[in-house]
């Protein structure tokens, strides 16, 4: 998909970050959080969080360039991207919907939702930011 070179990884439900980064074998950060995030016109964006981080609002609406963002429904966000919460990945969305990464996700593979459950997939974090021309900033701040 776009290009990139990903690998899939099964893995049984995890009841936390912690334990789904030990499922894994890596790191909670290098787990990345993909939220969707809605737009007062109704459009959304992806927010791509390393594990261990939230969004900074503050932030995240400099970079936007917009006064009010805020986290969809569950039943919206599924309609958005054709992704249920937990499984959300910009890649194979319904629709390409703007990439916001944070700058913590540069320069490491990363885990993200692979699109349904059970499933992770690990990327290159900057080969991810290439293939979205993401935009990179300092969105996120620590939980």
């Amino acid at each position: 998909m776009r290009g990139l070179d990903i690998e899939i990884f099964p893995r049984p439900a995890a009841g936390s970050l912690v334990e789904a980064a030990a499922l894994m074998g890596i790191e909670p950060s290098d787990i990345v959080k993909s939220l969707v995030v809605k737009r007062s016109d109704g459009s959304f964006l992806f927010a791509l969080v390393p594990g261990g981080r939230s969004i900074a609002w503050p932030k995240l609406r400099a970079v936007v360039g917009v006064n009010k963002l805020k986290m969809p429904t569950a039943d919206v966000a599924l309609d958005a991207t054709g992704y249920e919460r937990g499984t959300i990945t910009p890649l194979g969305s319904t629709t390409a919907w703007p990439v916001f990464a944070d700058e913590g996700i540069r320069g490491r593979k990363v885990a993200m939702g692979a699109g349904e459950h059970g499933y992770s997939m690990f990327v290159s974090g900057d080969d991810l930011i290439a293939a979205f021309d993401a935009t990179v900033a300092d969105i996120s701040v620590p939980e």
